[in-house]
């Protein structure tokens, strides 16, 4: 059988004559919104929830607006060009794609050492493992997901899986706390406090670094390219979005029946506390549940993106992509076990990630009104423009983290 360019038989690639699989859409989906779902996203969903309450409500629906602005430009550009994302901007500028292949995978492996230590927590909490061990035994399941003879399809089906069981276990835990819904709606669209910090914050968390080109690589991998897959891939790029929201909604829904109780978040655990006060022990334990999937699959999603940024380098990991990447993951594993924490060289990665998010958009951009990129393809022009926008607004997010966070390496 042949395969289009730029796939493989383990990535689950697709005949050419082959109806589009919902399938894969839905599981390229599944894999960007459960790259962004990890543990930072918890934490940050419970925090802002206990500063803002219901007007935690208008920072999601704005972050969704932009997350949708992102991810619609990316996905369908790179379907269109064929190409990855750091390819594509060597292509707008020779050269712009090494930087960002550079920053991707350093910011990836400083989020993946966290991830990591977000599973060993995971473990903690349900089995009394130490994090380390914890962190250990979550690598081998990863690892051993890239190690499948059809990776692809083991990939978008550890995504979904794990994907529904959070939402699912999220929604009881909502249920159970009674949260003000009727004011959360109103809240979410007239809010009395509005926090463009909190905003930025949000879409830099959910499609910034790697994630924004999780999906699309993936889709890529798949043998989707060409104008005749933009109608499905457009879908599926809301479709990561929307599933991110939902999540984000539902936690925030839990968060917020917690505080509007009376009750107050544990500042050393927002996100445990939450489901701690409306469940108890047992509640606790769903908590470590939630953390170890959304740790587990921000490490997947994050070592399989970033490894796709180094596929252009060398026709070697080009070829042996799976076990580069468990060397990616035994690598985050390896730091977070001996050192605990990421070194500081990591942290001033994690700042610079915030960076990339703009500039690889901006390319995107470009990429989508040349000729020599995506031939006489039409590009929307609000797209077009709402795409600038996001780029602006996470400028400035990136920005402010590299002011704030580099001072710190030097203390």
């Amino acid at each position: 059988m042949n395969y289009p360019a730029g796939a493989s038989k383990d990535a689950g690639a697709l005949k050419p004559a082959q109806k589009t699989s919902w399938s894969v859409l839905l599981g390229a989906a599944f894999i960007m919104a459960t790259s962004a779902i990890g543990p930072g996203f918890l934490t940050q969903t419970a925090v802002f929830t206990g500063e803002l309450a219901a007007n935690f409500g208008f920072v999601i629906l704005a972050s969704v607006v932009l997350d949708i602005g992102a991810q619609l430009n990316m996905w369908r550009i790179i379907t269109v060009s064929g190409m990855r994302g750091q390819d594509i901007a060597n292509a707008v500028l020779p050269g712009l794609g090494y930087f960002v292949a550079f920053a991707i995978v350093l910011g990836g492996l400083a989020f993946n050492i966290g991830n990591i230590a977000g599973a060993g927590l995971g473990m903690n909490v349900l089995f009394g493992l130490t994090p380390r061990v914890g962190a250990l035994i979550s690598a081998l399941i990863a690892v051993f997901v890239f190690l499948s003879k059809e990776t692809g399809k083991a990939l978008d089906g550890f995504a979904k899986v794990l994907g529904l069981v959070m939402i699912v276990i999220t929604v009881y835990i909502a249920v159970m706390t009674s949260p003000p819904v009727g004011r959360a709606i109103v809240k979410s669209v007239a809010p009395d406090r509005i926090d463009m910090f909190a905003v930025l914050t949000l879409v830099g968390g959910t499609v910034g670094g790697y994630i924004t080109f999780a999906g699309g690589h993936r889709l890529l991998d798949a043998g989707m390219k060409g104008r005749e897959y933009l109608k499905e891939v457009s879908k599926a790029s809301v479709s990561g979005i929307l599933i991110t929201a939902v999540m984000r909604v539902v936690l925030f829904l839990a968060a917020l029946g917690v505080v509007a109780a009376g009750a107050s978040l544990d500042p050393a655990n927002p996100p445990a506390s939450v489901f701690k006060i409306a469940a108890g022990n047992a509640g606790f334990k769903f908590f470590g549940i939630v953390l170890w999937c959304a740790a587990i699959t921000s490490v997947a999603g994050a070592a399989y993106t970033s490894v796709s940024f180094l596929r252009s380098l060398h026709p070697v990991i080009e070829k042996k992509q799976p076990l580069v990447t468990v060397g990616f993951i035994c690598l985050s594993a390896l730091v977070f076990v001996l050192v605990g924490k990421p070194v500081k060289v990591l942290i001033a990665a994690g700042a610079l990630n915030g960076l990339i998010l703009p500039v690889a958009l901006l390319s995107v951009l470009a990429a989508a009104h040349s000729r020599k990129i995506t031939g006489d393809y039409k590009h929307p022009l609000w797209m077009t423009v709402f795409g600038v926008f996001v780029a602006l607004t996470t400028a400035v997010m990136g920005g402010k983290t590299l002011i704030t966070e580099l001072p710190k390496l030097f203390k």
